[in-house]
Parts: structure tokens; C-alpha cells; sequence
């Protein structure tokens, strides 16, 4: 059996496009939005949602070709932009009545919400980003032999074709290397939790490969076109990630206040699944940004 979030809902809703989205949808009071990352699906935020249900609706959609989401064909860049995703996002919690909502993401989500940021400030009240940097500046960030920490980026880059092959072929080996590899405490992700995320992305090969190729295309298109027109973050922002830029050389707080004026900017001792190994930690963090 597949696990899930206590006492929360699956609901399939409408996203863009014609796409639908499975969603958990949880708890009373104002809506916060919570977007899941790399190998994973909204079930990476089920300790974080249990225990904001008490104060807020908490809604943890898969997105877009993850998860039980829909994962249409790649016909075209849009269709894994993070603008299409981030569009996916207002869709679906428009379909539940909420007009404007806060917005948290991690890894993949949190490039999302960045986009969702930029493209709907009026729609989001709050933005949380776990351990990322904006893509224009992960690619200017990745450099040298540091930047083989990032190898997944560079193969999901490659055109159509080899990178789907050599990842079906060895789906699991491929998709648990990064949970093994980037848990600061491995026994946060259980066995029938880590069973489901790699059942969910050896399912999903072709579309995750077509989330990152935006990555290293039109994604970075819109992030420039945004930078040069001098666009920023109109809503409180808080940041939590590990200390990527001691490790890559560079100022991540200064990276991320480049985009967002109003920036919250915090380090965690936890590893890459943060909201699985650290709980308590985000929690706080994401209501001390939904007091600002």
C-alpha cells in the first residue's frame, strides 16, 4: 500500500492546459501550498503538513509528471516550463476556491514556486524556497569539479533519446543514488516511503527528464528575460538551505536577495530532504514567514 498523509484527502483537480493534478488536501484555515522535489512526491511533505493542518489548509499536489499527476507528452519547451508548472499551481488552488495562498517548494517545487513568485505576485501572499538557488543562477554557479554534485542536471540536459534510455534502464539504481547520496539522515525516509518514490519516478522517466531539460533551456530564457528587466520577489520570502555556497564558492543569501528584497535567508545542519529529516525546523520556519 501506497502511504499518505493522515487524515488528508486525494483529490485529482484541474491544472493548465488540460492537465490534472493529484493533490492531498488537508486541515482548516488559510491555504498554504506545498510542492515536492527530486525523486520524490507530495509525500515528502507529510510530517510538515500534519502539523500545519491545525492552522491552515495545506494543499500537496504532485506536480506535473510526477506523482499521480498527469505527465503529458513533451511536444514542446512550454510544456515542462515552470511557468506551465507554476501556472499548474494557481489552477489548482483557484479549483479550491483560493484566490491568493502562500507558497512553499523544495528542490524542483521550489523552482516552481520561484516561477509562480514572478508570474503571479498578486496571487501569492508568502514564498518559501528549500535548498536551491533560482536556475539562471545554478547554471552561472556550476563550475568546475565541484559542479559533479550537479551531474543530473548536465545528462537530463541532453536531447531526447539517451538520457531517457540510460535512466529506464536502471531506474531504481539511478533515482536511489540521489536518496542515498543526499539524506543527511537516511532512516528519514523510510523503506515503504523510499519503495514509492521510486516507484513513482521509474514511472514517470520521460517527463522528469523533460522537467530538467527546461531547466537548461527555456526556464533559463524566462529567469533572464526577468533579470534584465529588473524583476524581483514582491512578497516575504524565506530560504532554507544546507551551505551550498561555502561548498561552491559563492554568497547564497546574496544570490537569493538579488531577487528578493524581503528575504529571510537560513542555514540547516539537516541534508537535502529537509522537510523529512527536520520537521520541527521548517515548520517553524514557514510559520515565522507566515507572521511576516
Amino acid at each position: 500500500m501506497t502511504p499518505t498523509i493522515p487524515g488528508f484527502d486525494l483529490l485529482r483537480l484541474p491544472g493548465a492546459d488540460g492537465a490534472e493534478l493529484a493533490a492531498a488536501v488537508g486541515g482548516s484555515g488559510s491555504p498554504v501550498v506545498l510542492l515536492h522535489g527530486f525523486p520524490q512526491t507530495h509525500l515528502m511533505w507529510r510530517h510538515v503538513a500534519e502539523r500545519l493542518a491545525g492552522e491552515h489548509t495545506v494543499i500537496c499536489p504532485d506536480l506535473r509528471g510526477y506523482g499521480a499527476s498527469d505527465k503529458p507528452v513533451a511536444t514542446g519547451p512550454d510544456v515542462y516550463s515552470k511557468r506551465t508548472m507554476a501556472a499548474d499551481v494557481v489552477a489548482l488552488a483557484a479549483a479550491l476556491g483560493h484566490e491568493r495562498f502562500a507558497l512553499v517548494g523544495h528542490d524542483r517545487g521550489a523552482l516552481v514556486a520561484f516561477r509562480a513568485g514572478l508570474d503571479h505576485p498578486e496571487t501569492l501572499t508568502h514564498l518559501g524556497i528549500l535548498d536551491v538557488v533560482p536556475t539562471l543562477d545554478m547554471w552561472n554557479v556550476l563550475h568546475g569539479v565541484p559542479a559533479a554534485v550537479g551531474y543530473h542536471l548536465f545528462l537530463m540536459a541532453q536531447p531526447p533519446g539517451l538520457p531517457e534510455t540510460m535512466i529506464a534502464n536502471s531506474a531504481d539504481a539511478y533515482f536511489g543514488s540521489f536518496l542515498d547520496a543526499w539524506a543527511g539522515d537516511p532512516a528519514a525516509v523510510p523503506e515503504p516511503v523510499r519503495a514509492a518514490y521510486l516507484r513513482a519516478s521509474a514511472a514517470a522517466v520521460p517527463s522528469i527528464v523533460a522537467d530538467y531539460r527546461a531547466s537548461a533551456g527555456i526556464d533559463v530564457t524566462h529567469d533572464q528575460a526577468d533579470r534584465d528587466a529588473g524583476s524581483q520577489l514582491a512578497m516575504p520570502v524565506t530560504v532554507v538551505q544546507q551551505d551550498w555556497g561555502a561548498r561552491l564558492g559563492y554568497d547564497a543569501a546574496a544570490v537569493w536577495r538579488a531577487w528578493a528584497p524581503d528575504l529571510d535567508h537560513r542555514l540547516t545542519g539537516a541534508g537535502h530532504f529537509m522537510a523529512e529529516e527536520a520537521p520541527d525546523e521548517i515548520t517553524e520556519a514557514i510559520r515565522d514567514l507566515l507572521l511576516r
